[in-house]
């Protein structure tokens, strides 16, 4: 599918499974943000709306004035943080360099990448909306030799 020119529709009724939606202040800003830090692909970039791409998974980037007419608006916090509560969890993404690129573009650290007694390697950044991604990979095993 051509994420580029496929109708709303379309898109739509092709989407299967659980489904990922984030209500951001600045779509731009935040494609941003994750192109930078964690190398996603975007697509149907405007203010209003972004396809993401994150390997083989997609997920949906939307303006808070997308939503004036969904009961979720109202529920949005006028404070930060925003995505409080969510963890956003990237299998794919090497958290020491996800981490440096982070700071990179001012996000906020909340743990630097760590290993952790479930075996992966990860990081928590908070962007600027609140949403907490936490890039992580498989701790290397030290070599039996």
């Amino acid at each position: 599918m051509d994420y580029e020119t496929v109708s709303p529709e379309d898109f739509g009724r092709s989407l299967r499974g659980l489904g990922l939606n984030l209500l951001v202040r600045d779509v731009r800003a935040h494609v941003a943000f994750l192109e930078t830090v964690f190398g996603m692909t975007a697509h149907r970039v405007s203010a209003d709306f972004a396809i993401m791409e994150y390997g083989d998974q997609l997920f949906q980037l939307h303006s808070d004035g997308t939503y004036h007419a969904n009961p979720l608006q109202g529920l949005l916090p006028e404070n930060p943080p925003r995505g409080a509560g969510l963890e956003i969890r990237l299998y794919d993404t090497d958290a020491d360099a996800a981490v440096l690129r982070a700071q990179g573009v001012g996000a906020t650290i909340l743990q630097p990448a760590t290993d952790k007694p479930h075996g992966l390697r990860e990081a928590y950044i908070l962007c600027a909306d609140g949403y907490a991604w936490v890039p992580s990979g498989p701790i290397s095993e030290p070599d039996k030799g």
